[in-house]
């Protein structure tokens, strides 16, 4: 049967996470209803990497099979037909036949993105997560550099994370203010259960001055969750984009500028 590989942007605010789940909102939910109606039979997705409940997606990668011969365009315009408001196709082409959207994937990008004031915001509710402590980015960016490579990250694992193995390959992380917004971009060859988020909760305390800066590296010498910080909130957390080897003709959609300069290190 013929693959497709679609683009998938998603709010993730009013979804209990991306899996398939009993009398709960789900994006798998919606996006399988909307394809099997273009399909005209059930459709069954695969996704690069399952999202938390409240967690967004600038660019989440799913791939399926389908028996229905349909022009690429009725995968996006019919798609996006029947998805509701929150959940859209951002483009659409054919796969080849051993691609796979989770393990030919050999890179996964994050951003974090942390509101730094006083008050919170009533425009970007559960868009951001909220800091009212002034934040060093500069810091944390400092700390932040321990954790590249090749490592194991038990101490930024959730405690029920099921993975066989605690160690990931970093390829790089960059924290940086915006205005009133300091922004947390990561890349892995994959991600540990709430790993971008349990890095981002230590982040934050050493930019509020409560940890020094290498604390980080502690923390990966001591390799016990029990002694980091807490886990930050989804709010703030968008997938932002999979890298796949250039032989699958997956263009970099990646919100991440710095991707170009930097893409030969992960064919």
């Amino acid at each position: 049967m013929p693959r497709i590989v679609l683009g998938i942007e998603y709010d993730g605010r009013d979804f209990s996470g991306w899996q398939w789940q009993t009398n709960r909102r789900t994006v798998q939910t919606v996006l399988e209803q909307a394809l099997s109606k273009v399909a005209n039979h059930p459709v069954t997705v695969m996704c690069a990497g399952r999202t938390d409940s409240g967690v967004h997606a600038l660019e989440q990668v799913v791939h399926f099979d389908t028996e229905a011969k349909r022009d690429i365009n009725a995968w996006l315009l019919g798609g996006n037909s029947f998805l509701p408001h929150d959940v859209k196709i951002i483009w659409a082409k054919p796969a080849l036949d051993d691609f796979h959207a989770r393990y030919s994937a050999i890179a996964r990008f994050y951003r974090y993105i942390i509101l730094n004031r006083p008050i919170q915001s009533a425009l970007s509710y559960r868009q951001v997560t909220w800091h009212y402590e002034h934040l060093d980015a500069d810091k944390m960016h400092q700390a932040a550099q321990f954790l590249i490579g090749n490592h194991d990250f038990s101490s930024f694992r959730a405690q029920s994370c099921q993975s066989k193995s605690p160690f990931r390959v970093m390829h790089f992380i960059d924290v940086y203010r915006q205005e009133n917004q300091v922004i947390m971009d990561i890349s892995a060859n994959a991600f540990l259960h709430h790993m971008v988020r349990n890095i981002a909760g230590v982040l934050m305390v050493i930019g509020a001055g409560k940890q020094p800066v290498d604390w980080c590296l502690e923390l990966l010498s001591v390799k016990d969750r029990k002694l980091a910080a807490i886990t930050a909130p989804p709010d703030g957390l968008y997938l932002g984009g999979v890298f796949y080897p250039q032989r699958y003709g997956i263009e970099k959609h990646c919100v991440f500028n710095k991707l170009p300069d930097d893409a030969k290190r992960f064919d």
